[in-house]
């Protein structure tokens, strides 16, 4: 039975392929073609096809591979009614779909509210250490805490432990 297949030519990362007829129990890459009706360029999209010797061949009963069928739809070329016609589009499933990240739902964060401050009862002035005219500003005081505690550092029992072996 004869075969339209594609036969890859050209150098390694840039493929080329040859439109041939060829014997089925063949490989591509065998090299015995019973004729050539054109080639394709995958990079640029370029086709030539001998349309008349497709059309000849497909009526004595060559088989076109899938992309051939694709090749020959596109140039014009009428394809027998009893030429299997590969599915139109793709449908992939994804297992565990549940799983990825692009299928979770989005979660709408919460709209954040202010942050209200515990309620002190209010002090006098009068009953302060500082004078009326000096004003201690909080926020620096808890900043310069915060640094003082990060600055404090605590030595490891690890290297306790290390320095009396040494000993």
């Amino acid at each position: 039975m004869l075969v339209i297949r594609m036969q890859r030519t050209g150098r390694k990362g840039h493929a080329m392929f040859r439109v041939v007829v060829q014997d089925s129990r063949r490989t591509p890459t065998s090299g015995k073609v019973v004729a050539q009706l054109g080639s394709y360029d995958p990079h640029t999209k370029a086709i030539t096809l001998n349309k008349e010797k497709a059309a000849f061949y497909l009526e004595h009963g060559a088989q076109p591979s899938g992309r051939v069928i694709y090749i020959l739809k596109t140039q014009g070329v009428e394809l027998p009614s009893w030429v299997v016609q590969p599915l139109a589009t793709k449908t992939s499933s994804v297992r565990n779909a549940e799983k990825r990240r692009s299928t979770t739902p989005k979660e709408e964060a919460p709209a954040e509210e202010p942050v209200a401050e515990p309620e002190t009862p209010e002090e006098p002035a009068a009953e302060t250490d500082a004078p009326e005219g000096d004003t201690v500003d909080e926020a620096a005081v808890a900043d310069s805490t915060e640094a003082e505690a990060a600055a404090t550092v605590v030595p490891k029992p690890e290297a306790d432990a290390v320095d009396e072996a040494k000993a």
